[in-house]
């Protein structure tokens, strides 16, 4: 049985999480404090991809970043790099399915802080990146960690935006998502079950391990 599926599912989760747990942040740091317009406006653009169909947020990839599009010819003609058909396209398409779940999250933990607290520690001279690393993020760190479960969980079991922008390629860009189609449509069925049980037990795992990090927070609170 060959592992590479599983290996590129981890790794394509994994990075494009890192790439959505800064952006969403920040994101949701800046439409909380933005005017009613402005949030309002960012939120249809930012969040639209999780409305959106799958298949529908690739094919705009795809046209955006293709090697015949100017945006995608000018990467690769000026880096080198190619956001179609390759492993790192796969992360590219996970991350934006699954930012608007890490950027709602965050947005509503940010919307739910005390201001007070922040207003405190200016009075004592406290700047305001301080303030937002030592005490607004660890203030709001049950919903950015709920936000950060759930884009891993997303851009794991991602499927439509990444075979349509990464394709299916054993051994370069085949995720667990795609192999368990291409097994199914082939009539390997005993073989996609078993990818399907992988699955589900990664699944398994980190909600399990969710569950006992918030237990853990609950315990460490007076």
């Amino acid at each position: 049985m060959d592992w590479f599926p599983l290996y590129n599912s981890i790794r394509t989760a994994a990075v494009s999480t890192v790439l959505v747990f800064f952006l969403g942040i920040f994101a949701a740091h800046f439409v909380s404090k933005a005017p009613r317009l402005v949030k309002g406006a960012a939120d249809v653009v930012l969040t639209l991809p999780l409305v959106l169909p799958p298949t529908v947020v690739g094919w705009l990839l795809l046209l955006a970043l293709g090697p015949r599009r100017p945006l995608g010819g000018w990467l690769q003609t000026a880096f080198g790099l190619r956001l179609t058909m390759t492993w790192q396209a796969g992360i590219l398409a996970a991350a934006v399915v699954s930012f608007p779940l890490m950027y709602r999250t965050a947005r509503g933990a940010f919307e739910s802080f005390d201001e007070t607290l922040a207003q405190a520690g200016r009075t004592l001279g406290l700047s305001d990146a301080f303030i937002f690393w030592r005490i607004r993020l660890p203030v709001c760190r049950q919903g950015i960690l709920a936000g950060t479960v759930l884009a891993f969980a997303r851009a794991l079991g991602e499927y439509g935006a990444t075979s349509m922008v990464s394709g299916y390629t054993p051994g370069r860009t085949a995720t667990v998502s795609t192999t368990v189609y291409q097994l199914w449509r082939t009539g390997q069925d005993a073989l996609a079950l078993r990818w399907v049980l992988v699955n589900l037990g990664i699944s398994a795992a980190v909600l399990l391990a969710v569950n006992l990090l918030e237990r853990k927070e609950g315990r460490s609170w007076p």
